[in-house]
């Protein structure tokens, strides 16, 4: 049986941003709501520009169902073309992949995005003539190689009126002094120097205009291996070490070339170990940490358990989420990454030693670990303008290829790994183990990963400063000529109004370093799916109560199911380590001290609202964080007019810039899904498990059926 909303009888046309050109179109286009598994939907018309796919309905038409937390420039039922991950057609009930050229055209059509959602697109019903122009456009448009001057980014660039102010208090580090002011924040700016060596990138075109060396680091130097082998300041600790990174040189050397090199590199090791410098430790951290490959290999595996088709399909895999969840590896990889972080902040701040993180290119993992350390040892880096301004430091100005590594351009899938998704994973570990210590929520981070893929801000869309210097000058639209000027993702009121904004803030972060009272227990929701891998066994923890709460809770869920790789890894980590770990853990949280995160088993969860938030079956109803951000919400509102009313009866003068707050009091619509979706329809939990239904379905199976591990790595991968 189908549920169908009849077809719109009002043209619906979609918005389009300046410079956005719509390319194709299909009417009577079905949408199916998947929900339930029922096929329920409504009817509609499906456009593909230059920017977007979008589906357009008569609710599209209409503000009635506005949701609080809106997007200004990507609708619920938009989808940039960066962010199409995969597209599937269906042909006589069978799936296949769709890619390039098409013979035969599907009657149905499944659309995997970047960020998780999933859209199911019946054609049935829709002209033939307009299936293929839809269907041949969406594919090639976001499936083909393309040049980079063909991304939207330029398109909108030279047609905007670009009048807003794009800092927002994030420092951008494409000047020397925002350079030497940092060096001066850290009081680094007795052993490192910012050098203008690159302007004009005479020394090399993957360096940024300026960066930091130490002192006694000549210009020839830098000019003599093209900035390779030469150690780049990150940041300086309170007491003097420093982080520094460097990239490697080529291993594929004759030997006189590498003797000399390794001349070269003693002698610059030498200089930063005599004093003032204290000792240097190196670490080698594609050596250390998985490869690229491993990476991507783990993330292609764990967002197939979240790209979830039905109702059928999500019960089918939560027979099996423990082994799923720990095949994919994807936990592990952060847990490595967290100790690593660890390690470099152990030797920063108890042994007083220089760390070099060496990497091939220096921008990939050392952006990672060096940003972490970061934010593990700099209260500044856990503000909401500090942590953007590291952003930019590392990431952006440090040369990360956001190009390549997002694959933007579907040029090379070997290039591709979700490095600054992997950064963002483990920074959301540490924001929800201490949240009064970071200025952002996790919303503020579940909103900067989706904004890898919206083509209008550069800060995501090219591999280094070099690139973006030299694709800045085009014609633009208005004016005869000039460079364009391109929007920053720093500037959060092009994507949300202040309402929504306030979601992005925490309410609750602590300004001021306070004594740490006793922590209350907060009430424990019953998850219908746990989000992290349990303990094979209790372990005994310095900090009591909470590590032996989490413990006994995961072993009451899951009785007797045994996961012990996860656990005992070879790489236990050596004395020093756990005693400096331990340590810090035995005290009471400086939220504006050092953080270390807890990395041991079940500490290391699953980001819920990142990769959760558009599955019903997955929502807790009036659950959820957000469920505590809007009673905090509801009391600052409270708060705010009690306040008003109070400098009314005073009769003083109110400026009228009080801080707007989201309305929330009608929390029976809030479910975890929340604020990105309102609370739907939930599916029932089958009484048997989906896989023994599909048993009985087909006797002849059923004894070759065991619980065994499913092959993540199949169609969709």
């Amino acid at each position: 049986e189908i549920h169908i909303k009849e077809p719109i009888e009002k043209e619906v046309n979609p918005c389009l941003l300046p410079g956005e050109l719509l390319l194709c179109e299909a009417s009577t286009v079905y949408k199916y709501i998947q929900e339930d598994g029922s096929n329920r939907g409504t009817y509609g018309k499906l456009v593909c520009t230059n920017f977007k796919i979008a589906f357009l309905d008569d609710d599209s038409a209409s503000d009635d169902n506005e949701p609080q937390f809106k997007n200004k420039i990507v609708g619920e039922n938009d989808i940039t073309l960066q962010c199409v991950d995969q597209i599937y057609g269906v042909y006589d009930e069978k799936k296949k992949l769709l890619t390039g050229q098409l013979r035969k055209y599907p009657e149905k059509l499944i659309i995997y995005c970047k960020d998780l959602r999933v859209f199911h697109f019946c054609l049935r019903y829709t002209k033939e003539e307009e299936v293929k122009r839809i269907v041949s456009g969406i594919v090639h448009h976001s499936q083909t190689p393309k040049l980079l001057k063909r991304l939207f980014l330029f398109s909108y660039a030279s047609a905007a009126p670009n009048n807003t102010d794009g800092r927002n208090q994030t420092v951008m580090f494409d000047t020397l002094e925002d350079w030497r002011d940092e060096l001066e924040r850290t009081k680094g700016n007795v052993k490192y120097k910012a050098v203008t060596t690159n302007e004009g990138y005479r020394v090399s075109e993957k360096l940024p205009l300026y960066f930091v060396v130490p002192i006694c680091v000549s210009e020839e130097s830098i000019l003599k291996y093209e900035g390779r082998g030469i150690p780049i300041w990150c940041w300086s600790c309170h007491n003097g070490a420093a982080l520094l990174k460097m990239s490697a040189f080529p291993k594929e050397q004759d030997d006189s070339t590498s003797q000399t090199q390794k001349a070269f590199l003693d002698g610059i090791y030498k200089t930063i170990s005599k004093p003032p410098y204290e000792l240097l430790k190196t670490d080698d951290l594609s050596s250390s940490l998985p490869s690229l490959q491993d990476i991507q290999t783990a993330y292609t595996r764990f967002k197939q358990l979240f790209l979830i088709d039905s109702s059928t399909d999500f019960w089918a895999t939560d027979v099996k989420w423990f082994s799923l969840l720990e095949s994919t590896n994807w936990l592990e990889i952060i847990r490595r990454v967290l100790k690593k972080a660890i390690e470099v902040a152990e030797c920063l701040e108890r042994q007083h030693t220089n760390v070099l993180l060496i990497e091939e290119s220096a921008t990939d993992l050392c952006c990672v670990i060096s940003s972490l350390v970061q934010v593990m040892m700099d209260s500044y880096s856990r503000t909401k303008s500090g942590f953007q301004s590291l952003i930019q430091k590392e990431w952006v100005i440090g040369g990360h290829g956001f190009l390549d590594r997002c694959n933007h351009l579907h040029r090379s899938e070997k290039e591709e790994a979700p490095v600054f998704l992997l950064l963002l994973n483990c920074v959301w570990q540490l924001v929800q183990q201490y949240p009064p210590a970071f200025e952002f929520t996790e919303t503020y981070l579940t909103v900067l990963s989706d904004s890898l893929y919206v083509p209008i801000f550069s800060t995501f869309f090219f591999n280094s400063q070099h690139q973006k210097d030299t694709n800045m000058s085009g014609e633009s639209l208005k004016t005869q000529s000039g460079p364009f000027r391109f929007l920053t993702v720093w500037d959060w009121s092009v994507q949300f109004d202040p309402k929504a904004q306030a979601f992005l803030n925490n309410p609750l972060y602590a300004e001021k370093p306070k004594p740490d009272k006793s922590q209350r227990k907060t009430a424990r929701f019953k998850h219908q799916r746990q989000l992290s891998l349990p303990l094979t066994q209790t372990k005994s923890s310095t900090k009591r109560g909470f590590f032996r709460e989490e413990t006994d809770h995961l072993i009451k869920n899951i009785l007797g199911k045994r996961i012990g790789k996860f656990i005992n890894s070879s790489d236990e980590p050596p004395n020093s380590f756990r005693e400096f770990y331990d340590s810090w853990r035995s005290k009471p949280v400086d939220y504006h001290g050092l953080l270390l995160p807890r990395i041991d088993g079940p500490e290391i969860k699953v980001w819920a609202q990142r990769y959760l938030r558009w599955i019903p079956e997955a929502q807790l109803h009036g659950g959820g964080t957000i469920a505590t951000a809007a009673k905090i919400l509801d009391l600052m509102e409270e708060v705010q007019s009690l306040q008003v009313k109070m400098d009314e009866e005073h009769s003083q003068a109110i400026s009228g810039d009080v801080q707007s707050v989201p309305l929330l009091r009608n929390s029976a619509r809030l479910s975890s899904l929340f604020p990105f979706a309102l609370l739907q329809r939930q599916s029932i939990k089958p009484a048997l498990p989906t896989s023994t239904w599909k048993d009985l379905e087909d006797e002849d199976d059923l004894v070759k059926r065991d619980d065994e591990f499913v092959d993540l790595s199949g169609d969709m991968s």
